[in-house]
């Protein structure tokens, strides 16, 4: 897409990233080596502490997690009825929220049979990948 625009050249910087795109080789810049993340430290075994915005799977309830990043929203339009509420009952397949991701509208669908028991996003909010949508109680 950068080559077929007008624009030559395009920098994006922010504190711990920085991007630049030039149609003109710029001969005084050198690239540097890419070098792997560090290594993030692992918790100590027998450690209690729980990650708040992990869940863990209980008995007889499943999480609808977003495959994608992007917008979470539960209704269909602006000012529409929600997909689903609370206390819904879901069939496998059903269409439980839009996921908006580079201005596509992804239907994100239920992959069990169960009752809605909670909404874990605010509408209109971003939501990342793997991240617990719905709380839905197996039936």
């Amino acid at each position: 897409m950068f080559e077929e625009s007008n624009v030559a050249r395009l920098e994006i910087s922010t504190d711990d990233f920085k991007l630049k795109l030039s149609k003109y080789p710029d001969t005084s810049v050198q690239p540097l080596p890419v070098s792997p993340p560090a290594p993030q430290p692992v918790a100590a075994q027998g450690s209690t502490e729980e990650k708040p915005a992990e869940r863990t799977e209980e008995e007889g309830v499943h999480y609808i997690k977003a495959p994608m990043v992007g917008t979470f929203y539960r209704a269909p339009a602006p000012g529409a009825d929600p997909f689903v509420k609370v206390g819904d009952r879901v069939k496998k397949g059903d269409v439980v929220c839009i996921i908006e991701a580079m201005k596509i509208m992804n239907e994100i669908k239920s992959d069990v049979d169960g009752i809605v028991e909670e909404v874990l996003v605010e509408n209109a909010h971003p939501v990342e990948y793997g991240q617990p949508l719905f709380k839905i109680r197996l039936t």
